[in-house]
């Protein structure tokens, strides 16, 4: 394999911004250079003046739909969108057809990911209200994380067994991801919607349905049995205010059992949204107010939040150009949630050493992955260089989604990714994918 010798970058890395060089040697980063020192030969020379170097993003919660569901997206599909977003990792769901599981469901998945995927990988083992003794066999070196739907969504895999719960918090030793809405509040808040507005319900209401209350029922049953059996809780796509409550950021980040993910949606829409763009922000759990927006963006920067992903969850324009009831929740993300965090940041909101210790520190640490999501020497050479001068607008046109839209469609942004690294290898570069590179399996520390 050649090397590869980025030079005359802006670095951005462990909460420092610096003009220097990177060398990739085997896939690997070999050395970091700041400037003035002298640099290595290489094989392949990338000037990267007035460019950012940053590490690639990893995505702890994505839905690709493959397997069953590969209408909407598939694994080769939405991991080309994924690096051409500057994301070189991520984590995938269990809610696709058949679900994964059972170890068997499980592996399968990987043997896709290996076989079609351009973004490094791994896939949680989905918990369901009988399957404990199979979650109980995966090996937490190789798996990131069991997931638990404490809300029903796509997939239908509520675990809403009290005694199930119980189980599943006192006997796993790996990290539960929750989706947390409480099933009841939602189905009543539902009923009352229907009876008052008819199928035709404006989507304006669809945080009055997964409410606040919805939502802080659920988290906090989730913490409450975490903290009872030292579990470690990370309460995934947290969209409101009053949850933020039942977070702490007295401990770093490497000692807390209870951690908390907020998405990129969820920090740049509002409840006021919804009459431009309708279905194509309804997600659970819901977009809400713009007071919660604002706190959410406030929790990143204290520390009670503690990484940003996307929800990536596509589904057809023909599919979500229906009326509310009928419309299904979620969108495609992965392509453009980078962008959407450096707009913030030109808008005043972080700062880029914030977005990079949220979408690539902060998700390796918290998954204890191995030699991922830093700049430095002898780890994986994920990265992505940053033009921070070439605007661009997006259109559903040019997404690399297969749904082939964008809540993002019409949205300027001031960057592009200008080039992709996967494990050393250039994925992306000014539009371009190749298409023959493949990522690796996650392998985690723990």
């Amino acid at each position: 394999m050649s090397s590869t010798l980025i030079k005359n970058a802006l670095i951005i890395n462990e909460g420092k911004s610096f003009k220097g060089s990177l060398l990739i040697k085997e896939g690997l980063i070999a050395g970091i250079f700041p400037e003035g020192e002298v640099l290595p030969k290489a094989d392949v020379l990338v000037d990267a003046e007035g460019k950012w170097l940053l590490p690639g993003a990893i995505d702890d919660q994505v839905h690709f739909r493959e397997p069953g569901l590969t209408h909407k997206a598939d694994i080769a599909s939405e991991s080309a969108a994924a690096v051409a977003g500057g994301i070189t990792s991520f984590m995938e769901m269990p809610n696709t057809h058949p679900q994964t599981t059972t170890l068997e469901a499980l592996e399968a998945k990987y043997g896709l990911g290996a076989e079609k995927s351009l973004a490094n990988y791994s896939f949680y083992m989905g918990a369901t209200n009988d399957n404990l003794q199979e979650v109980l066999k995966v090996n937490p070196e190789e798996v990131c994380g069991i997931k638990v739907f404490m809300g029903s969504s796509t997939g239908n895999m509520l675990v809403d067994n009290k005694e199930t719960l119980k189980l599943l918090f006192s006997e796993i030793p790996m990290l539960i991801a929750t989706h947390c809405e409480d099933e009841a509040t939602i189905r009543h808040n539902t009923a009352l919607f229907r009876e008052k507005y008819g199928e035709q319900m404006p989507f304006r209401y669809h945080p009055d349905i997964r409410s606040t209350e919805a939502c802080y029922r659920s988290s906090s049953v989730a913490v409450d049995l975490a903290t009872r059996y030292n579990s470690r809780l990370h309460i995934l796509h947290l969209s409101t205010e009053k949850e933020l409550s039942l977070l702490s950021n007295r401990l770093p980040l490497t000692e807390k059992r209870i951690t908390g993910e907020v998405c990129v949606h969820h920090l740049w829409f509002s409840r006021a949204d919804y009459d431009r763009l309708s279905a194509r922000i309804k997600w659970n759990p819901a977009v809400k107010e713009e007071s919660d927006r604002e706190a959410l963006r406030e929790g990143l920067k204290n520390n009670l939040l503690d990484v940003v992903a996307t929800d990536h969850a596509p589904h057809t324009l023909e599919e979500k150009n229906q009326a509310y009831f009928a419309a299904p929740s979620g969108g495609p993300l992965v392509e453009h949630a980078l962008l959407a965090m450096l707009a913030l940041v030109e808008q005043g909101v972080f700062t880029l050493e914030t977005v990079v210790e949220k979408m690539c520190h902060a998700p390796a640490t918290l998954f204890r992955i191995e030699k991922r999501g830093y700049l430095r020497a002898g780890y994986h050479a994920d990265l992505v260089l940053v033009d921070p001068k070439a605007a661009q607008t997006i259109s559903d046109a040019g997404v690399h989604y297969k749904c082939k839209w964008s809540p993002f469609s019409g949205q300027s942004f001031a960057h592009s990714v200008e080039s992709t690294w996967v494990n050393g290898q250039r994925v992306f570069h000014k539009g371009s994918i190749d298409a023959s590179v493949r990522g690796q399996r996650l392998r985690f520390v723990k």
